[in-house]
């Protein structure tokens, strides 16, 4: 655990001079650079410590008040088991150089499950890492006991909230992809940097979307450094959410970035099933979404079965095909054979060029711009319209008792008829919703056992 500023104890020189000689050098600080128990490091010391241009803001606790309107209910996002997250506004005027915009203040639960090494794993890591699918850490306030992070606002909410929430909309192809892209190269950005950073905790809930659905790597707090050297892997003790974690890493607790490999299929698998990855509530052998859906995935025939019914065919079948190919290799029970992310970014920016064209050449249904001046009528095979030429044709001549007798040409087309079906693109509006209560963690946070899960949330 690292210690605040104090007067009566002494901060390590050779530890203030590894730090500024890896500052000195632009090498990343790791989270094991302050983890030492016996040093005590001023917040002064690792703001300034942290290297690769960022900026990271000190908030006082009044301020904070100020920002929140002192932590009203009506600004509070939502509550996981890092603590509660606020909406809160920071004026041009508070800090020079800091404009104004709204922000999202996280505030650590001291009664909470997780607890100082996870407030300072976000600091270390948010603080170096910058990428345009990484959350922005703004700045923090560490004062007595009160441990405030403070991010940009993403307005959508998370993932989570978007995709399984009943009051928002159906998420469409294209938005599903353009997710799954950006939160792969949020994922391939920390993969590959000089010194590795295993994510571990990727789900749902943790990615963040903004106005236009860009998705950003949230809560960093169980995020790990990755093997060093010759080292193949990373031991520690398994905690995450259940689902999403890698079977190698549950049944061993060798962590790898294949162990991010796997989770990110997880992910991309909810995106075309539209279905939670743990859910009680399903039929025994769907409650598990991997167990169920991927022996299907390689199949092109069984792919109707595993897409979401949401959507409503208006996707790219050739482009969903790959996809659900890519999530059968993430979603591999060894490591070996799983993509890198850098490959599955490559593999996802190629399905952009697959177009929706396809979802209608099937020819499915016909979708007839309404005309407020004439009925919408059913549509034959054969292109022409049924049913205004009743008076001619389909409604025949009376016979001598008053009733009508069928034209027989308009019996035998009825079995040829289609049903008009509006296309989804022209029946959904995006919704903005106000909340978004899974910012911070999305469930509960690990406990102290050997092995640990966070619950999924359940579904509303």
């Amino acid at each position: 655990m690292i210690c605040g500023c104090s007067t009566n104890r002494e901060t390590s020189p050779e530890k203030k001079e590894k730090v500024l000689k890896q500052t000195a050098s632009f090498t990343r600080l790791s989270l094991s650079d302050f983890s030492n128990p016996k040093v005590a490091l001023c917040m002064e010391d690792i703001s300034n410590s942290l290297v690769g241009g960022s900026k990271l803001y000190v908030f006082s606790f009044a301020e904070l008040r100020v920002m929140t309107q002192n932590f009203a209910r009506i600004n509070l996002l939502g509550e996981g088991g890092f603590g509660p997250v606020y909406k809160g506004f920071v004026d041009d005027k508070l800090k020079p150089g800091l404009k104004a915009q709204p922000v999202a203040v996280k505030s650590l639960d001291l009664e909470g499950l997780q607890g100082h090494k996870e407030w300072m794993a976000e600091i270390i890591f948010l603080g170096q890492l910058q990428h345009p699918h990484l959350v922005k850490l703004i700045g923090y306030c560490y004062e007595e006991e009160q441990r405030v992070l403070i991010y940009e606002y993403m307005p959508r909410g998370s993932l989570e909230n978007q995709l399984f929430r009943r009051y928002t909309a159906t998420l469409p192809w294209s938005t599903r992809m353009k997710i799954a892209i950006g939160a792969a190269r949020g994922l391939a950005f920390l993969h590959e940097t000089e010194k590795p950073v295993i994510y571990r905790d990727f789900k749902t809930s943790n990615i963040l979307l903004d106005s236009d659905y860009t998705a950003k790597l949230s809560d960093f707090g169980l995020a790990k450094d990755g093997p060093e050297g010759e080292e193949t892997h990373v031991i520690t003790r398994v905690m995450g959410t259940q689902g999403y974690a890698a079977p190698e890493y549950v049944m061993t607790g060798h962590l790898t970035t294949m162990s991010d490999v796997y989770s990110f299929g997880v992910v991309l698998l909810e995106l075309l099933t539209g279905k939670r990855s743990m859910d009680d509530a399903r039929p025994y052998r769907e409650q598990s979404l991997v167990e169920w859906a991927r022996p299907m995935l390689k199949d092109p025939n069984k792919l109707d079965r595993v897409m979401d019914p949401r959507l409503e065919g208006q996707y790219s079948r050739s482009g969903a095909h790959k996809a659900a190919l890519l999530a059968y290799k993430c979603l591999s029970h060894h490591p070996k054979p799983r993509p890198t992310m850098t490959n599955v970014v490559a593999l996802l920016d190629s399905l952009q060029g697959f177009q929706d064209e396809d979802a209608f050449a099937s020819g499915t249904f016909v979708y007839i711009v309404p005309n407020e001046n004439a009925a919408v009528r059913p549509v034959s095979d054969d292109g022409k319209g049924s049913g205004s030429g009743a008076d001619e044709e389909g409604e025949g001549k009376r016979s001598g008792d008053g009733r009508r007798r069928r034209n027989p040409r308009q019996h035998g087309n009825r079995g040829l008829r289609h049903r008009i079906k509006l296309p989804l693109s022209h029946l959904v509006t995006y919704s903005d919703p106000a909340l978004y209560d899974t910012f911070s963690n999305g469930g509960d946070s690990p406990v102290s056992t050997p092995t640990s899960f966070r619950k999924p949330k359940e579904q509303l």
